[in-house]
């Protein structure tokens, strides 16, 4: 298992920035959060996991895996539309992987190229595909490609541990941009911790 790649530099920076969430990550200590070095295996699995329990999610993908033998944009675009439904989601979900891979096969979206765009540049070019929303895209550049500087507004957990960790009543953009600049250039393993505390 690969995980998110952080140690001390990234650790003392936000300590420093930040008195309580660094009294958090004092507390909670080192976080291994597994990664998925493959973008369009990645991808494919935050489609599955979207509006799911992880335990629901982990179901469904090791069905997903066993019926297609391995994560590929020809083995989707092989399979029965039916036969990946029937791995536990709905006719819907299942039309967006098909999708994803139709696109990667007409080069609509290089996952080649994609390591080499700018955070904004891959959520814009995600985000484009039917299913794939700028959550989802956010997710894909700390859990595949290792980005160091997200925290995403979009993602429930991360603001109900922000709230956590500053004992906040609620939460406005304001408020939660004014914590996501004092996090960068690290805010993904800000993430990490926000993570931890939701």
């Amino acid at each position: 298992m690969v995980f998110f790649p952080y140690g001390s530099k990234e650790i003392e920076h936000l300590k420093t920035r930040d008195k309580v969430l660094g009294q958090a990550i004092e507390r909670i200590g080192m976080i291994e959060r597994g990664i998925t070095p493959d973008l369009f295996e990645a991808l494919i699995s935050s489609v599955v996991s979207q509006q799911i329990s992880k335990k629901a999610a982990e179901t469904v993908w090791n069905r997903l895996q066993t019926l297609l033998g391995e994560i590929s944009a020809e083995k989707i675009a092989l399979a029965d539309l039916e036969a990946i439904q029937g791995c536990g989601m709905s006719m819907r979900k299942a039309g967006y992987i098909k999708g994803v891979a139709a696109a990667a096969q007409r080069g609509e979206v290089d996952f080649q190229e994609l390591p080499t765009l700018s955070d904004e540049e891959i959520i814009q070019s995600l985000s484009a595909l039917p299913g794939v929303g700028v959550w989802t895209a956010e997710m894909l550049l700390i859990h595949s490609l290792c980005r160091p500087d997200v925290v995403s507004y979009r993602d429930l957990a991360i603001r109900r541990g922000m709230m956590n960790c500053y004992g906040l009543e609620e939460l406005s953009k304001e408020t939660f941009e004014h914590y996501r600049k004092k996090y960068s250039p690290y805010g993904s393993v800000a993430s990490l911790y926000l993570w931890a505390l939701s």
